[in-house]
């Protein structure tokens, strides 16, 4: 079959159109005849900036199309089925080997090259808010990256929820769009603190839940800490409230010291929306904790109030 590799990372030419072997179908795999691909962020990342394991080795990790073989041990899947799938590797081709149950059924009459879209930002979003992050009605969510394919596909399960959707972008460009699709504020990153607004939006409450793909790339200092800064994200929760980390190599929580939050020495990698929760202030000063950001973690904060001029709004 023909598929799509590459020996060395850079620009888009080192990618080849090669003859590489047919892929075999193991017991819990379909294999699928693809008709379209989802090309992601993490393809251009891997294709800049990561070595190959082979030379055979094919790129990509969303697609869609149709089975064409089954595995012996498949019984949710039939020669036919249109579906959409994700994967490691492999999507870049003309025949791709995927495990069952990370492939779902097309409906009737939706586009089939929109399907293969689905997977990666929806599948993420709906982990991180609805799953993982279980927002619910009358709840405030704010959401980092919102312009992205996650964070687009955030803000309208968030408002299908019946939350509150503070959504971060950068560019006053987007503002418009992103309040159509559901945000009810949007925050300019580029023109307002962060922090702050998330603060004076919810009359220094601070928000339910925070979705954040961006992490050690977000940060402040607090006022009254000569320590190194630490995440953004944390610092806007209310009590009792959660964070959704996904897709990023963060330098996040690794301890808690009384009300001061101190950033790890060490890069810590999130596995997909990763939730830390948090529990409302206590006067005593907590001991220092772990964290393991592969499962829920019981963390202690506090909060204020800072006030600066509002960003657009909408409803």
């Amino acid at each position: 079959m023909k598929a799509a590799v590459y020996d060395n990372p850079g620009p888009p030419s080192v990618l080849k159109y090669v003859d590489v072997p047919d892929p075999v179908c193991r017991s819990n795999e379909v294999l699928i005849r693809l008709e379209a691909i989802s090309i992601e962020g993490g393809d251009l990342i891997n294709r800049r900036s990561t070595s190959q394991v082979n030379p055979l080795w094919v790129v990509g990790y969303a697609a869609a199309g149709t089975v064409v073989s089954v595995g012996k041990d498949v019984t949710t899947r039939a020669v036919g089925d249109n579906v959409a799938a994700f994967s490691m590797q492999g999507s870049h081709s003309e025949i791709w080997a995927v495990t069952a149950s990370r492939t779902w059924l097309v409906p009737a009459g939706l586009d089939i090259a929109k399907a293969a879209a689905l997977p990666i930002s929806f599948g993420s979003a709906y982990h991180s808010v609805v799953s993982r992050g279980a927002i619910g009605m009358g709840e405030t969510i704010l959401i980092h990256a919102a312009a992205g394919g996650v964070g687009l596909a955030a803000v309208q399960l968030a408002k299908r929820a019946g939350a509150t959707v503070i959504a971060v972008t950068s560019g006053s460009e987007r503002q418009a769009p992103l309040i159509e699709l559901g945000a009810t504020f949007v925050i300019d990153r580029l023109q307002y603190d962060v922090v702050e607004e998330a603060r004076r939006l919810t009359n220094g409450k601070g928000v339910d839940l925070a979705i954040d793909p961006v992490g050690s790339t977000c940060k402040l200092r607090f006022p009254r800490s000569h320590r190194k800064g630490v995440s953004s994200s944390l610092a806007m929760l209310a009590a009792e409230s959660s964070m959704s980390i996904y897709g990023c190599r963060c330098r996040i929580i690794r301890r808690c010291t009384g009300y001061l939050w101190d950033p790890s020495s060490n890069g810590l990698r999130c596995t997909a929306a990763s939730t830390i929760s948090l529990l409302p202030p206590q006067p005593e000063r907590s001991t220092s904790r772990s964290t393991d950001l592969s499962r829920s973690k019981t963390l202690r904060t506090r909060t204020n109030t800072p006030k600066r001029p509002g960003p657009s709004g909408g409803s």
